[in-house]
């Protein structure tokens, strides 16, 4: 009897470390396989929406800036949080600097829609004496590109804090005769 006793407490430790490490396998093997599946980042959608540009008043001489008003629509599709820093903006038609938006910090939760609003003011002096400038009044529709970079945090299930950045560069088509815009971003996230 006394022979016994001492192989069952070793074979029920051996049993206990045993189902212990093969819990952790499985938890490490789940967390992996969500890693590279549901909580791989997704680049989010973003659309620029120009508001109020029936008031836009490029060919005024004694106007410098026109302000262009702005909505940015931002929809995260990731399952963590998005905070953002502060930020600029650009937007340049044909390689000349038009405008510098700044960007205020933003929570961006997760999958969701943001609306951000902001204001550039559009410098006219240097549209105005750009010679390209006045052949797409001919065409009645010009392109201007707009850039920024969101640098923030992400937050995965409100644990985990991860740097992120992301890069987004946006085509602005605007039709001068009926003050409308067609707009197309691409973005970049990098965690």
């Amino acid at each position: 009897m006394g022979s016994s006793e001492p192989k069952s407490k070793t074979s029920c430790c051996r049993t206990c470390i045993l189902v212990t490490l093969i819990s952790w396998i499985l938890v490490a093997l789940i967390l992996l396989v969500l890693a590279f599946t549901v909580f791989k980042p997704q680049n989010p959608i973003v659309n620029l929406y120009p508001i109020g540009l029936k008031d836009m008043q490029f060919f005024d001489p004694n106007v410098k800036s026109v302000p262009m008003h702005m909505i940015i629509s931002i929809k995260n599709p990731n399952y963590g949080d998005f905070k953002t820093k502060n930020a600029t903006g650009y937007i340049h038609y044909k390689h000349t600097l038009l405008a510098k938006v700044p960007i205020a910090p933003k929570f961006l939760p997760a999958r969701t829609t943001t609306n951000v609003s902001a204001t550039a003011g559009l410098m006219s002096g240097q549209l105005l004496s750009n010679d390209a400038f006045l052949k797409d009044i001919e065409d009645e529709i010009f392109n201007m590109t707009a850039s920024t970079t969101l640098n923030g945090k992400v937050y995965l299930i409100r644990i985990f804090k991860l740097k992120a950045m992301v890069d987004i560069a946006c085509e602005i088509k605007l039709n001068i005769t009926s003050m409308d815009t067609d707009s197309f971003c691409i973005t970049n996230m990098k965690v």
